[in-house]
């Protein structure tokens, strides 16, 4: 499915060489905190009206799971203090990704963790997951398996859907398919091939 028209900025500006430079300094930021550090920032709620920092979209308009990465210096990532938000899975990732490239790693990555929402699964022709968003509904990536690639959509389409409980994450396998990832299998690859 090609989301290119779906938001501000195309997937297809993810070069190759930026998919191996982020993969190359994945492991760099697994030590900057995404691993449960004591000093990392809490995770915060996201309100109405925050758009996306990946792809410009209205967060809380759309299904599925969401984001937010801490940086240390974020007004140098955003021009503005404050952490940046994501639509979905893909977008977490995407601009994370493209941010290490540059040279920023973030110091925590958040994602919604179905393990600790009351989630519901809208079961149409694309079954679609409910979205969270209370500071209380994400997790660092690091304590999350994810579940790639399922039945089940987010606001980009092919989601990756977050548990801290391993027995959801059979569960939910169980009942829609998928693949299972750690945070450190999660590649540039992996985020091209969903897209």
């Amino acid at each position: 499915m090609d989301h290119s028209n779906d938001c501000g900025r195309s997937y297809s500006t993810m070069t190759r060489r930026r998919m191996m430079a982020g993969t190359a300094s994945a492991g760099i930021w697994l030590l900057a905190g995404c691993l449960g550090d004591d000093d990392v920032p809490d995770s915060v709620a996201i309100g109405d009206d925050v758009f996306c920092d990946n792809c410009e979209m209205e967060i809380t308009a759309h299904p599925g799971p969401v984001g937010q990465a801490h940086y240390d210096a974020p007004d140098e990532v955003l021009e503005e203090d404050r952490p940046a938000y994501f639509c979905s899975g893909l977008c977490t990732y995407t601009f994370t990704f493209e941010q290490e490239d540059a040279g920023h790693e973030p110091t925590v990555l958040y994602v919604t963790d179905y393990s600790v929402v009351d989630y519901s699964v809208d079961e149409g022709d694309n079954p679609t997951i409910s979205a969270h968003f209370d500071a209380e509904a994400f997790e660092a990536v690091g304590d999350v398996t994810m579940v790639v690639d399922s039945e089940v959509e987010g606001a980009m389409g092919a989601s990756l859907i977050g548990f801290s409980d391993q027995d959801d994450v059979d569960d939910f396998q169980d009942e829609y398919g998928g693949d299972r990832y750690e945070h450190d299998e999660i590649t540039p690859e992996v985020i091209m091939a969903l897209m």
